[in-house]
């Protein structure tokens, strides 16, 4: 296998010593990846006077000079800041921002195809979190591996109290641990799916060097399909879907290979059931071009287990009293709803159809008191796993085929309209452009990354350039313009985490951490963020955080 090597270490060393010597005297925060050339530019200057320049490197010239604006208070932390905007600045290349009152400089580059390198090497994460197999790759002149794993997937005991085992070999590890998780699968392959749906051109121009590269799928869906096959494995024969593969207690912090503690399939839920029909029709339609053959297995799975659900309506949470990992439990509304919607985009059954539009009437009622036609569906702007409708709105939304209930459409638009002016007035309210706000929690970071889905398809509806701009400020706030002018994405940008949460970056000897993954930031607070490997709070690394982050990349792979 051909590693991938990311030109992107000399940006990375330099500017760890830009902002080691500005915390000296104030802190300049902006995206320390780059810049696209025609878009805004804005930088959060704290404890700097007004003025400030930006210089070219290649010739030492000072191109622009403003006066940043303000100052203004933090609310979250107190602070006083200035808005240095140099967007006017358009012309690729590499360049430092400086302003009085801090020392040293911040660097970036403006280039067209900025956010592709750092789309491959998210995107590779993924692969590198295989498990079943060995994995290779190379980063700034690092090398990352380790040996096939987790070949005996699994035990049997707590499904039916039968022994013996069953295969189960594939997919993703999770997180910063080594179980694999039904729901949370859904979070991160549905957002991914939804970004090959969007963005499928692009995305095919961003070659990722995976072993399957030249074959019959493109790259993106072949990393899908690694998650896919696992997730076959989850249905049981009645089309139940078992809520996860895991050890009753977290494993140690070895490699993956070394990981031997027995592993276990956990009892049904009907939220993993839901996700699992949702994923296996997404696939369906999403693989049929390059592989009719299993496009179809998928979406028989899917009919199964939509059969097994339409039989037990009630909400059935797994029984999960042996073990003592993660959850990932919640009410199953929303994944039926996003179950219909999938099944009916990819078959145009009516069935699937009226099953969506009478849930979302009945189970997600407008504000008006269920009166439809008088106001918006709501969309929401702050989602995860636990969470999921949003991707059988934007389903229902996006589809080009007939027969949807005008009435329905025309809430779920307002909705996702609402939401999406939402998302842009709190980024252009909050001192680091961050379109979350001041809600701070576990994993906010994905959050943030995954509003760029609303804010896509408010553009796709209304062509309104606000809503990429803010989808912009989400990349921008995690490649560095954030209270702690660092890049939040391992082995990217200025300043990244050195001690994430993740037992490969702690058990393989080497000093950085395995790279492209997107931590979890600050939780309950915004200036609880810590670089510390036993802080799982707000540096464990997740498979839902690191797809929303594919996603709000694989949106300006070319502008």
């Amino acid at each position: 296998m051909k590693p991938v090597r990311l030109a992107l270490a000399g940006v990375g060393i330099s500017l760890i010593a830009s902002f080691s010597d500005a915390a000296e005297g104030g802190r300049i925060s902006l995206d320390s990846v780059g810049y696209l050339p025609a878009r805004p530019k804005k930088a959060t200057l704290v404890g700097a006077a007004g003025p400030f320049s930006v210089v070219r490197l290649r010739d030492r010239t000072v191109v622009f000079a403003s006066t940043a604006a303000g100052p203004i208070t933090d609310r979250d932390t107190g602070d006083q800041f200035l808005i240095a905007d140099f967007s006017a600045l358009s012309e690729p290349g590499e360049y430092a921002l400086s302003a009085d009152g801090v020392s040293g400089q911040s660097r970036f580059d403006i280039r067209a195809d900025v956010y592709v390198e750092p789309f491959q090497l998210v995107t590779r994460a993924m692969y590198l979190w295989r498990c079943g197999m060995a994995v290779e790759g190379e980063h700034q002149g690092v090398r990352f591996g380790h040996g096939a794993c987790h070949r005996d997937d699994a035990l049997l005991d707590h499904v039916g109290g039968r022994p013996g085992r069953r295969p189960s070999v594939g997919g993703w590890h999770d997180a910063g641990d080594y179980n694999k998780y039904v729901v949370n699968a859904g979070a991160a392959a549905g957002v991914m799916f939804r970004a090959w749906e969007d963005f499928g051109d692009r995305i095919q121009r961003a070659p990722l060097d995976l072993p399957e590269a030249g074959g019959k799928l493109p790259e993106f869906l072949a990393e899908l399909k690694w998650e896919i096959d696992w997730l076959l494995t989850m249905q049981a024969d009645d089309g139940a879907v078992w809520h996860k593969v895991s050890t009753l207690e977290f494993g140690p912090f070895v490699m993956p290979e070394r990981e031997n503690l027995p592993r276990y399939f956990a009892p049904w839920s009907s939220a993993a059931t839901a996700d699992f029909v949702a994923l296996t029709a997404m696939a369906a339609r999403c693989f049929a071009p390059f592989d009719g053959r299993y496009a179809g297995e998928c979406l028989q799975a899917a009919r199964t287990s939509y059969a097994f659900l339409e039989q037990r309506p009630r909400n059935h949470p797994p029984d999960l009293r042996a073990f003592n990992t993660g959850g990932y439990d919640s009410p199953d509304a929303d994944d039926r709803l996003w179950a219909a919607a999938e099944l009916w985009e990819s078959t145009g059954e009516n069935e699937f159809l009226t099953a969506f539009e009478s849930r979302l009437s009945a189970d997600f009622p407008t504000p008006n008191n269920r009166d439809r036609a008088n106001g918006p569906i709501t969309v929401d702007a702050d989602w995860d796993w636990s969470n999921l409708r949003n991707l059988g709105l934007l389903t229902y939304l996006n589809s080009k085929r007939s027969g949807r209930d005008p009435a329905l459409v025309d809430g779920v638009r307002s909705g996702l309209l609402a939401a999406a002016e939402g998302i842009v007035s709190t980024a252009a309210e909050h001192p680091y452009g961050r379109p979350l706000g001041d809600r701070y929690y576990w994993g906010c970071n994905g959050t943030v990354a995954r509003q760029t889905l609303v804010l896509q398809a408010a553009y796709r509806l209304t062509s309104e350039q606000r809503y990429r701009d803010a989808a912009l400020d989400a990349i921008h706030h995690l490649f560095g313009r954030n209270g702690y002018g660092r890049c939040f994405v391992t082995g990217l940008g200025a300043n990244p985490p050195l001690h994430p949460h993740d037992r490969r970056s702690g058990a393989d000897g080497l000093a950085p951490p395995w790279p492209g993954y997107l931590v979890g930031g600050p939780h309950p607070h915004a200036d609880s963020w810590q670089d510390d490997q036993d802080d799982y709070r707000t540096n464990e690394v997740a498979i839902n955080w690191n797809a929303a982050l594919i996603y709000a990349l694989a949106g300006f792979l070319d502008d």
